[in-house]
């Protein structure tokens, strides 16, 4: 019986199908895939650049904005470079808000009748003074423990005052906090008229007239910006 041939395959040999990879054109590709991540890379880092010239210049931009406030609204008051130069510091908390200004303001007061009472006190225990000398101290120090008080107080009532009060309840608790501010700064000129008189120590009473003009001074320009704060509503 004859059979059919079986017919002859040609089957590639290794060395032959290697020859066929496309070995150029996955280096190729691969080498692409390389240079996009990089571009991808480099886009983002721009664009990271990008975003953050944004933020610092908006920062900078409300910064500006924020210190612009505090200069105009000093400029109503009786010592406005004083009033700008404690005042400015704080700005970026300020923003443009009266409150906070106000708030600000009232803070800084304090903190100065604090120090120039702590440095009253220490002017009691001095020795060689006058009893004149010793009485005016001790009254002055009698003042500005007054005046932190009624500070003290300002600031609370103001902390205590929300956001949201209105009408009779507002003008109750601004009236409180102006009332309390002139009464520390009629402390603080008290305190200053006690060293008045020629017969005092030259610099006993220039380095209490210094500390506690300045408690004055900024007491003053606080009272005017919580004035303004209350007129506006």
């Amino acid at each position: 019986m004859l059979t059919n041939p079986i017919p002859s395959i040609n089957t590639p040999s290794p060395s032959s199908s290697s020859s066929n990879l496309n070995f150029p054109n996955q280096s190729l590709t691969l080498s692409s895939l390389l240079q996009l991540s990089l571009i991808t890379m480099a886009r983002s880092s721009i664009l990271f650049l990008l975003l953050a010239l944004f933020a610092l210049t908006a920062n900078s931009a409300s910064t500006t904005t924020a210190s612009n406030f505090v200069k105009t609204s000093c400029s109503t008051t009786t010592y406005p470079d004083l009033c700008v130069q404690s005042l400015s510091s704080f700005s970026t908390a300020i923003q443009q808000s009266p409150r906070q200004l106000a708030q600000t303001a009232l803070s800084v007061s304090l903190t100065r009748a604090q120090f120039a009472k702590s440095f009253v006190t220490k002017l009691t225990k001095f020795k060689g003074l006058s009893h004149k000398e010793y009485e005016a101290i001790d009254d002055c120090l009698e003042e500005m423990g007054d005046s932190v008080d009624r500070l003290s107080k300002s600031v609370d009532e103001l902390k205590k005052m929300g956001k949201s009060s209105k009408g009779q309840d507002f003008l109750w608790h601004m009236s409180n906090v102006e009332t309390w501010v002139s009464a520390a700064l009629t402390d603080d000129n008290t305190c200053l008229d006690g060293f008045s008189g020629k017969a005092m120590n030259g610099k006993i009473k220039a380095s209490i007239r210094a500390q506690v003009l300045n408690v004055a001074k900024v007491t003053s320009n606080a009272l005017a910006l919580c004035n303004h704060f209350a007129s506006k509503y």
